[in-house]
């Protein structure tokens, strides 16, 4: 999540097929890894990125003409980061980069392999689990105001929220957010600064978007 809008992690092909084409990191397994090792040592050579314990499998891609080279089957993960920092190309990747989601499922980005796919499969995954888990405090600090916690569902799922139908449910249902009795820095347009809470015990059991009423998808 960048300034309210959700990215996702992308290299660009060094080598054929689909030279110089946007994709999701990735590459083959060695005979003596796990699935979860080789999701995360690629993750790494081709990003410098390490995300140890965060990557959840939610897909398998079988397709027989997905690969020009030969029959693969794609096994995907994922990973909710708040602050990915800097990334860098590795191995045979000619670049790496957070590329907002939009702008790959309007298709102003063209994907290698059946890449798109997977992405609309990740993000779909991503939208459910709003609704059934806590993932939705993984996008955000320790501490965070309610702006910044209405923003991930609005950015996940392409809506707006009422704002003071959204502070009434997560704070006066209570075990949703706790106040830190702090304040954020105030903005550039001043202002009195918001109020921080942090994640309480409720999100263990899942999520409270069920109770809004959302409106329809973009």
């Amino acid at each position: 999540m960048s300034e309210g809008t959700l990215h996702m992690l992308f290299v660009r092909r060094g080598e054929a097929p689909f030279e110089g084409m946007w994709a999701i990191p990735g590459g083959f397994k060695r005979p003596t890894e796990t699935l979860d090792e080789a999701a995360r040592r690629e993750l790494v050579e081709e990003t410098g990125l390490d995300v140890p314990s965060l990557l959840t499998q939610f897909g398998a891609y079988g397709d027989p003409e997905r690969d020009p080279r030969m029959n693969v089957v794609t096994v995907a993960y994922l990973a909710v980061l708040r602050d990915v920092g800097a990334v860098m190309a590795g191995t045979d990747a000619a670049d790496a980069a957070l590329i907002p989601v939009s702008d790959v499922l309007s298709g102003s980005i063209d994907l290698a392999f059946d890449h798109l796919e997977i992405v609309r499969d990740s993000i779909e995954r991503v939208r459910i689990e709003l609704e059934v888990t806590g993932i939705a405090t993984a996008f955000v600090g320790t501490t965070f105001t309610l702006a910044e916690l209405r923003t991930v569902y609005e950015a996940v799922w392409g809506v707006q929220l009422d704002a003071a139908n959204f502070r009434r449910s997560i704070v006066a249902e209570g075990g949703w957010v706790i106040p830190t009795g702090r304040r954020a820095r105030p903005g550039p347009a001043g202002g009195r600064p918001a109020e921080l809470y942090r994640a309480g015990r409720a999100w263990s059991h899942g999520g409270p978007i069920h109770r809004f009423q959302r409106e329809e998808r973009k």
